[in-house]
């Protein structure tokens, strides 16, 4: 597997496009993208677990029910949340936008937004803007799609794979959106995925949820769970692969790049955390059942005071230790061993839930940097996982006090 260009437009046959229509009032940010393949496409997605769902996401539902898509809108600026039946008459008529404009069925189209919640957005503009969003479309056009669908992100969040898989190369892309509102079960965020591989939308949707499991349900930024997650993945078999209907070798090539494409993603939404400083990693090993390591490293990147600690660079390691306990994971504390490592150095804490005598000045150098990872071992078995979060500044209290104004 190696890493190429193009986010969503990478994998043949598929373009994308994003523009200003003027959900946002800032006239310099798009706020609507659009992705389109040039053939209907095996479709698979995840949602928020939030009971609060946004009305894009109960049409999108609805369109995916037969397992097949063609196109992706989605618009930043207003979540459509909250909104009644005129909300979903909103997100209904964006696909029928698309379908009038491309030669796409209105329910093979997956609707999203992301936004401010509870403010009924306004199609009239997103209709008057459609003829230059479709013109737009393009090889080239994953970056103005990506850009289209963030809101307080700082960075883009875009990357895309190449893989051999029955002797022909595949080809998966992806973009995302995520940077506040995160928390694992689903991470919340935007995500959509295309690839050109042959599979049918059954594997396809049990692909999409081992990779989501293992990536973006291990992220937490603040611990607020949105209402408007999702991740998306459209599938056109333009690369000519055998066709994947069934579990082999072929489906776990195929699963496992879309795994390193989701991790990658959710590690940069993590990175791009609101006001984060720094990237904090938590791999928790010797675990008697990787969902009990999953369980504790999610406890750990998740507790306010440890991100705390994180921002402020204090080997608090007693706060990691805390946070595994009110998890209610069954797990001896006895045997718990604590270290901090980054790319200044590696220093062990905690050997069996007792401290270790450290250089408390080298511990701050290790903590003081924008990548850092807490290592925890259980000692009570071979399983492990791996979780990501971001550390809590003052900078973060600051773009939510008024976020909506």
């Amino acid at each position: 597997m190696k890493q190429t260009r193009g986010g969503v437009t990478a994998p043949k046959g598929f373009l994308a496009s994003g523009v200003h229509v003027g959900i946002r009032k800032n006239r310099e940010k798009k706020d609507l993208a659009l992705i389109w393949s040039e053939v209907p496409c095996a479709a698979a997605a995840v949602y928020t677990t939030n009971r609060v769902k946004g009305q894009p996401l109960i049409v999108t539902q609805e369109h995916l029910a037969d397992g097949r898509a063609q196109a992706i809108i989605a618009n930043s600026g207003n979540a459509n949340t909250c909104t009644g039946e005129e909300g979903i008459k909103a997100a209904r008529r964006m696909a029928e936008l698309v379908a009038q404009h491309l030669p796409v069925k209105a329910e093979d189209v997956v609707v999203a937004s992301t936004g401010v919640i509870g403010q009924q957005l306004d199609v009239s503009v997103i209709e008057a803007g459609m003829g230059e969003l479709v013109a737009g479309l393009s090889k080239g056009g994953s970056i103005d799609a990506r850009e289209a669908i963030m809101t307080t992100d700082t960075m883009k969040k875009e990357i895309a794979v190449v893989e051999e898989i029955g002797g022909v190369l595949v080809t998966i892309g992806a973009i995302a959106k995520g940077s506040g509102m995160i928390h694992p079960n689903m991470a919340t965020m935007l995500g959509f995925i295309t690839t050109d591989c042959a599979i049918t939308s059954e594997m396809l949707d049990k692909a999409l949820k081992f990779a989501v499991r293992k990536s973006f349900n291990r992220v937490s930024v603040d611990g607020d769970t949105s209402t408007n997650d999702m991740v998306a993945i459209l599938a056109n078999g333009m690369a000519g692969n055998p066709l994947i209907d069934q579990e082999g070798n072929n489906f776990d090539e195929f699963r496992d790049a879309l795994e390193f494409v989701c991790v990658e993603l959710a590690k940069m939404i993590a990175r791009d955390g609101e006001g984060a400083t720094r990237l904090i990693e938590c791999t928790v090993s010797g675990a008697v059942s990787e969902e009990q390591a999953e369980a504790l490293s999610k406890g750990i990147i998740t507790s306010s005071l440890v991100k705390a600690a994180m921002f402020g660079a204090d080997a608090n390691w007693g706060r990691i230790l805390c946070a595994m306990g009110y998890t209610r994971n069954d797990f001896d504390p006895d045997k718990v061993d604590v270290a901090f490592e980054s790319p200044r150095g590696y220093i062990e804490v905690c050997k069996a839930g007792a401290p270790l005598p450290f250089n408390e000045e080298k511990a701050k150098k290790i903590l003081n940097n924008q990548e850092v990872e807490i290592i925890v071992d259980l000692h009570a078995g071979d399983a492990e996982a791996t979780a990501w979060g971001c550390d809590l500044s003052y900078e973060y209290v600051r773009i939510n006090g008024d976020y909506r104004t």
